[in-house]
């Protein structure tokens, strides 16, 4: 079978632990800085609104919402929504994630491009990416190199959107930590505390690439090796 052959030890699982190492990463470091509280008290909440004001960004609303980590924006209805541990939090690591996501409000305020293009073609590539797997598990079970072909042509819309995203993730992560230093949000250490929080952030984003990417590879040896056995 597909799934047992050599490239998962020797492509696949690399990737895949290199992901859990920046899982872990961020999570320790998450971990650490939300022991530490900024000096000038700030909560999550109002370091997003204090981000947005610097940016002169209006009419965006900021919730709370349950679960660790779930922090993100909703363009669809303008919305940041901060974790129960960034929200009302005033640790350096809750700041920064909390400045992040307003960034990305910024990001949409602004036009920024690569954010634009990322959400005309999320719809797209997410379907894509649900079908390629039942595309490429038909090929592999029908013989079709066609049925496989449009698989690996699907999954590498994931790889689209993945790599689309990361310029999307490091431009947040700037606008957060250049405003948070020019308005004086964090100060020395705290500062350097949040930029930790933010690096081991982006770094899972590289890592789910990285992951995709391998994952990718081992579906184009695999089309390549039953094409070859056709032939002989």
């Amino acid at each position: 079978m597909f799934y047992y052959d050599p490239t998962y030890w020797t492509i696949l699982m690399p990737a895949m632990l290199i992901a859990a190492w920046a899982q872990w990463r961020v999570d320790s470091t998450f971990r650490r800085w939300s022991a530490v509280r900024s000096s000038r008290g700030l909560t999550g909440a109002e370091a997003a609104e204090a981000v947005l004001r610097a940016h002169g960004v209006m009419g965006v609303t900021i919730e709370r919402v349950s679960g660790r980590l779930t922090d993100h924006f909703d363009p669809r209805c303008n919305t940041i929504r901060l974790s129960d541990g960034v929200y009302g939090s005033s640790s350096v690591a809750a700041i920064g994630v909390a400045a992040h996501e307003a960034g990305h409000a910024v990001q949409y305020a602004v036009g920024y491009g690569p954010i634009k293009l990322r959400s005309a073609i999320i719809p797209v590539c997410n379907i894509g990416s649900q079908l390629s797997i039942a595309f490429i598990l038909l090929g592999l079970f029908l013989y079709s190199e066609p049925l496989f072909a449009v698989g690996i042509l699907l999954f590498s819309l994931a790889v689209v959107v993945q790599l689309v995203t990361l310029p999307v993730e490091f431009n947040a992560s700037h606008r957060a930590l250049e405003t948070l230093e020019a308005a004086y949000l964090l100060e020395g250490g705290e500062l350097a505390g949040a930029r930790k929080v933010l690096s081991a952030a982006a770094l899972t984003y590289v890592a789910a690439l990285l992951v995709s990417l391998a994952q990718l590879l081992r579906f184009l040896l695999a089309f390549a090796g039953n094409g070859r056995r056709r032939r002989d």
